[in-house]
Protein backbone atom coordinates (compact mmCIF):
# COMPACT_ATOMS: atom_id res chain seq x y z
CA UNK A 1 0.00 0.00 0.00
CA UNK A 2 1.48 3.34 -1.09
CA UNK A 3 2.07 6.25 1.26
CA UNK A 4 -0.76 8.30 -0.26
CA UNK A 5 -3.17 5.36 0.11
CA UNK A 6 -2.50 5.08 3.85
CA UNK A 7 -2.60 8.87 4.20
CA UNK A 8 -5.97 9.15 2.47
CA UNK A 9 -7.41 6.18 4.35
CA UNK A 10 -6.50 7.79 7.67
CA UNK A 11 -7.77 11.20 6.56
CA UNK A 12 -11.13 9.85 5.40
CA UNK A 13 -11.56 7.72 8.51
CA UNK A 14 -11.08 10.84 10.63
CA UNK A 15 -13.21 13.11 8.42
CA UNK A 16 -16.03 10.71 7.59
CA UNK A 17 -18.46 11.64 10.38
CA UNK A 18 -18.30 15.37 9.74
CA UNK A 19 -18.32 14.89 5.97
CA UNK A 20 -21.48 12.80 5.96
CA UNK A 21 -23.25 15.17 8.37
CA UNK A 22 -22.29 18.25 6.36
CA UNK A 23 -23.26 16.86 2.95
CA UNK A 24 -26.26 14.68 3.85
CA UNK A 25 -28.71 16.96 2.01
CA UNK A 26 -26.52 17.04 -1.10
CA UNK A 27 -25.55 13.36 -1.29
CA UNK A 28 -29.00 11.81 -1.35
CA UNK A 29 -29.33 8.17 -2.46
CA UNK A 30 -32.66 8.60 -4.21
CA UNK A 31 -31.30 10.11 -7.45
CA UNK A 32 -28.08 9.35 -9.34
CA UNK A 33 -26.26 12.64 -9.96
CA UNK A 34 -22.81 13.95 -10.88
CA UNK A 35 -20.50 16.54 -9.39
CA UNK A 36 -20.74 19.05 -6.59
CA UNK A 37 -23.85 20.62 -8.13
CA UNK A 38 -25.55 17.21 -8.62
CA UNK A 39 -26.23 17.23 -12.34
CA UNK A 40 -28.85 14.48 -12.81
CA UNK A 41 -27.84 11.32 -14.64
CA UNK A 42 -31.32 11.38 -16.17
CA UNK A 43 -30.24 14.50 -18.07
CA UNK A 44 -26.58 13.69 -18.78
CA UNK A 45 -27.15 10.03 -19.71
CA UNK A 46 -23.55 9.07 -18.98
CA UNK A 47 -24.29 5.50 -17.90
CA UNK A 48 -27.45 4.89 -19.90
CA UNK A 49 -29.76 2.01 -19.01
CA UNK A 50 -28.22 0.33 -15.96
CA UNK A 51 -30.91 -2.30 -15.37
CA UNK A 52 -29.42 -5.78 -14.96
CA UNK A 53 -25.86 -4.41 -15.27
CA UNK A 54 -22.93 -5.31 -13.02
CA UNK A 55 -21.53 -2.01 -11.74
CA UNK A 56 -18.49 -1.18 -9.60
CA UNK A 57 -18.25 2.15 -7.77
CA UNK A 58 -14.63 2.85 -6.83
CA UNK A 59 -14.24 5.20 -3.89
CA UNK A 60 -17.92 4.82 -3.04
CA UNK A 61 -17.88 6.65 0.32
CA UNK A 62 -21.23 5.94 1.97
CA UNK A 63 -22.46 4.36 -1.28
CA UNK A 64 -25.20 6.89 -2.03
CA UNK A 65 -24.60 6.50 -5.78
CA UNK A 66 -24.50 2.70 -5.59
CA UNK A 67 -27.79 2.75 -3.70
CA UNK A 68 -29.32 4.95 -6.40
CA UNK A 69 -28.11 2.46 -9.03
CA UNK A 70 -29.62 -0.46 -7.13
CA UNK A 71 -32.94 1.35 -7.10
CA UNK A 72 -32.64 1.60 -10.90
CA UNK A 73 -32.23 -2.16 -11.22
CA UNK A 74 -28.44 -2.45 -11.44
CA UNK A 75 -26.26 -4.90 -9.51
CA UNK A 76 -23.77 -2.49 -7.89
CA UNK A 77 -20.74 -3.21 -5.73
CA UNK A 78 -19.12 -0.40 -3.75
CA UNK A 79 -15.43 -0.26 -2.86
CA UNK A 80 -13.70 2.25 -0.59
CA UNK A 81 -10.40 2.52 1.25
CA UNK A 82 -12.07 4.03 4.35
CA UNK A 83 -13.69 1.70 6.87
CA UNK A 84 -15.56 4.64 8.40
CA UNK A 85 -17.11 5.65 5.09
CA UNK A 86 -18.27 2.08 4.46
CA UNK A 87 -19.79 1.94 7.94
CA UNK A 88 -21.89 4.99 7.06
CA UNK A 89 -22.98 3.23 3.88
CA UNK A 90 -24.13 0.18 5.81
CA UNK A 91 -26.07 2.38 8.24
CA UNK A 92 -27.73 4.18 5.32
CA UNK A 93 -28.75 0.91 3.68
CA UNK A 94 -30.14 -0.47 6.94
CA UNK A 95 -32.52 2.47 7.08
CA UNK A 96 -33.60 1.82 3.50
CA UNK A 97 -33.97 -1.96 3.86
CA UNK A 98 -31.53 -2.39 0.96
CA UNK A 99 -28.26 -4.28 0.64
CA UNK A 100 -25.40 -3.44 -1.72
CA UNK A 101 -22.11 -5.35 -1.29
CA UNK A 102 -19.49 -2.98 0.15
CA UNK A 103 -15.82 -3.97 -0.09
CA UNK A 104 -12.94 -2.48 1.90
CA UNK A 105 -10.20 -2.10 -0.68
CA UNK A 106 -7.93 0.06 -2.76
CA UNK A 107 -8.80 1.13 -6.31
CA UNK A 108 -5.15 0.79 -7.29
CA UNK A 109 -5.34 -2.96 -6.56
CA UNK A 110 -8.90 -4.11 -7.22
CA UNK A 111 -9.82 -7.43 -5.59
CA UNK A 112 -11.76 -8.68 -8.63
CA UNK A 113 -11.03 -10.87 -11.60
CA UNK A 114 -10.80 -9.69 -15.20
CA UNK A 115 -13.93 -8.84 -17.20
CA UNK A 116 -16.13 -8.68 -14.11
CA UNK A 117 -18.20 -5.48 -14.62
CA UNK A 118 -20.24 -3.76 -17.32
CA UNK A 119 -19.69 -0.33 -15.72
CA UNK A 120 -17.02 1.13 -13.46
CA UNK A 121 -17.66 4.63 -12.18
CA UNK A 122 -17.10 7.16 -9.43
CA UNK A 123 -18.24 10.67 -8.63
CA UNK A 124 -14.84 11.99 -7.57
CA UNK A 125 -13.98 9.03 -5.31
CA UNK A 126 -11.04 6.94 -6.43
CA UNK A 127 -10.21 8.97 -9.53
CA UNK A 128 -9.47 11.90 -7.23
CA UNK A 129 -7.92 10.19 -4.20
CA UNK A 130 -6.07 7.33 -5.91
CA UNK A 131 -3.37 7.66 -8.53
CA UNK A 132 -5.02 7.39 -11.97
CA UNK A 133 -1.81 5.83 -13.28
CA UNK A 134 -2.75 2.74 -11.25
CA UNK A 135 -6.53 3.11 -10.93
CA UNK A 136 -7.32 3.47 -14.65
CA UNK A 137 -5.48 0.27 -15.68
CA UNK A 138 -7.23 -1.59 -12.86
CA UNK A 139 -10.63 -0.27 -13.93
CA UNK A 140 -9.90 -1.27 -17.53
CA UNK A 141 -8.86 -4.75 -16.40
CA UNK A 142 -12.14 -5.50 -14.60
CA UNK A 143 -14.31 -4.05 -17.39
CA UNK A 144 -15.92 -6.39 -19.87
CA UNK A 145 -15.30 -5.68 -23.58
CA UNK A 146 -17.50 -2.76 -24.54
CA UNK A 147 -17.93 -1.74 -20.89
CA UNK A 148 -17.89 1.88 -19.71
CA UNK A 149 -15.62 3.70 -17.26
CA UNK A 150 -17.10 7.05 -16.19
CA UNK A 151 -15.98 9.43 -13.47
CA UNK A 152 -16.10 13.01 -12.23
CA UNK A 153 -12.91 14.89 -11.43
CA UNK A 154 -11.84 18.44 -10.76
CA UNK A 155 -10.56 20.15 -13.90
CA UNK A 156 -6.88 21.07 -14.26
CA UNK A 157 -8.00 24.69 -14.67
CA UNK A 158 -9.45 24.80 -11.16
CA UNK A 159 -6.24 23.42 -9.65
CA UNK A 160 -4.16 25.92 -11.61
CA UNK A 161 -6.29 28.88 -10.45
CA UNK A 162 -6.58 27.94 -6.77
CA UNK A 163 -3.58 29.14 -4.75
CA UNK A 164 -2.60 27.18 -1.65
CA UNK A 165 -4.19 28.66 1.47
CA UNK A 166 -6.82 30.73 -0.35
CA UNK A 167 -10.56 30.34 0.29
CA UNK A 168 -11.67 30.80 -3.32
CA UNK A 169 -10.09 30.11 -6.71
CA UNK A 170 -9.01 33.18 -8.65
CA UNK A 171 -8.65 34.08 -12.30
CA UNK A 172 -4.84 33.93 -12.40
CA UNK A 173 -2.83 30.81 -13.14
CA UNK A 174 -0.80 30.00 -10.02
CA UNK A 175 0.13 26.33 -10.52
CA UNK A 176 1.97 24.68 -13.40
CA UNK A 177 -0.07 22.65 -15.88
CA UNK A 178 2.76 20.44 -17.10
CA UNK A 179 3.85 17.80 -14.62
CA UNK A 180 0.55 17.92 -12.73
CA UNK A 181 -0.07 14.68 -10.84
CA UNK A 182 -0.23 14.47 -7.05
CA UNK A 183 -1.39 17.56 -5.15
CA UNK A 184 -0.85 17.15 -1.41
CA UNK A 185 -2.03 19.89 0.92
CA UNK A 186 -0.56 18.13 3.96
CA UNK A 187 -3.83 16.46 4.90
CA UNK A 188 -5.14 14.54 1.92
CA UNK A 189 -3.51 13.66 -1.40
CA UNK A 190 -5.48 14.48 -4.56
CA UNK A 191 -4.59 13.68 -8.15
CA UNK A 192 -5.05 15.47 -11.45
CA UNK A 193 -3.69 15.00 -14.96
CA UNK A 194 -3.52 17.22 -18.01
CA UNK A 195 -5.90 16.43 -20.85
CA UNK A 196 -3.27 14.88 -23.07
CA UNK A 197 -2.05 12.66 -20.23
CA UNK A 198 -5.59 11.43 -19.58
CA UNK A 199 -6.14 10.58 -23.24
CA UNK A 200 -2.82 8.75 -23.58
CA UNK A 201 -3.51 6.83 -20.37
CA UNK A 202 -6.92 5.77 -21.67
CA UNK A 203 -5.43 4.73 -25.00
CA UNK A 204 -2.67 2.70 -23.34
CA UNK A 205 -5.34 0.86 -21.32
CA UNK A 206 -7.45 0.02 -24.38
CA UNK A 207 -10.11 2.63 -23.58
CA UNK A 208 -11.80 4.83 -26.18
CA UNK A 209 -12.97 8.35 -25.24
CA UNK A 210 -16.67 8.83 -25.89
CA UNK A 211 -17.34 12.09 -24.08
CA UNK A 212 -15.99 14.77 -21.78
CA UNK A 213 -18.84 16.67 -20.13
CA UNK A 214 -17.86 19.98 -18.52
CA UNK A 215 -20.34 20.57 -15.71
CA UNK A 216 -21.79 24.04 -15.15
CA UNK A 217 -24.13 24.92 -12.30
CA UNK A 218 -27.31 26.85 -12.94
CA UNK A 219 -27.51 30.48 -11.74
CA UNK A 220 -29.55 29.47 -8.67
CA UNK A 221 -28.03 26.04 -7.96
CA UNK A 222 -26.83 25.38 -4.43
CA UNK A 223 -24.37 22.88 -2.98
CA UNK A 224 -22.81 22.04 0.35
CA UNK A 225 -19.45 21.60 -1.39
CA UNK A 226 -16.96 24.30 -2.19
CA UNK A 227 -16.19 27.81 -0.91
CA UNK A 228 -18.57 30.81 -1.00
CA UNK A 229 -17.46 31.87 -4.47
CA UNK A 230 -17.67 28.40 -6.04
CA UNK A 231 -20.88 28.96 -8.01
CA UNK A 232 -19.81 32.27 -9.54
CA UNK A 233 -16.43 30.82 -10.55
CA UNK A 234 -17.97 27.61 -11.89
CA UNK A 235 -20.46 29.60 -13.97
CA UNK A 236 -17.52 31.25 -15.77
CA UNK A 237 -15.03 28.39 -15.96
CA UNK A 238 -15.27 24.58 -15.87
CA UNK A 239 -14.47 23.45 -12.33
CA UNK A 240 -15.41 19.78 -12.78
CA UNK A 241 -16.03 17.40 -15.64
CA UNK A 242 -17.17 13.86 -16.34
CA UNK A 243 -15.02 11.55 -18.47
CA UNK A 244 -16.78 8.70 -20.29
CA UNK A 245 -14.55 6.08 -21.90
CA UNK A 246 -15.34 2.62 -23.26
CA UNK A 247 -13.36 -0.60 -23.31
CA UNK A 248 -12.36 -1.52 -26.85
CA UNK A 249 -13.83 -4.68 -28.31
CA UNK A 250 -17.27 -6.10 -28.81
CA UNK A 251 -19.40 -6.81 -25.78
CA UNK A 252 -20.01 -10.52 -25.34
CA UNK A 253 -23.55 -11.83 -25.01
CA UNK A 254 -24.39 -13.10 -21.52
Amino acid sequence: MGVHVRQNRDWWNAASEGYQDRHARTLTPDTLSWGAWRAPESELQVLGDVADRDVLEIGCGAAQSSIALALLGARPVGLDVSEAQLAHGRQLMAGLDLEVPLIHGNAEQLPFGDDRFDLVFCDYGAMTFASPLQAVPEAARVLRPGGVLAFTTTTPLLFMCWPDGEMDPGTTLTRDYFGMHEIDDGGVARFSLGYGEWIRLFRDCGLIVEDLIELRPGPADETSFGPPGARAWSRRFPAEHVWKVRSAGVARAR
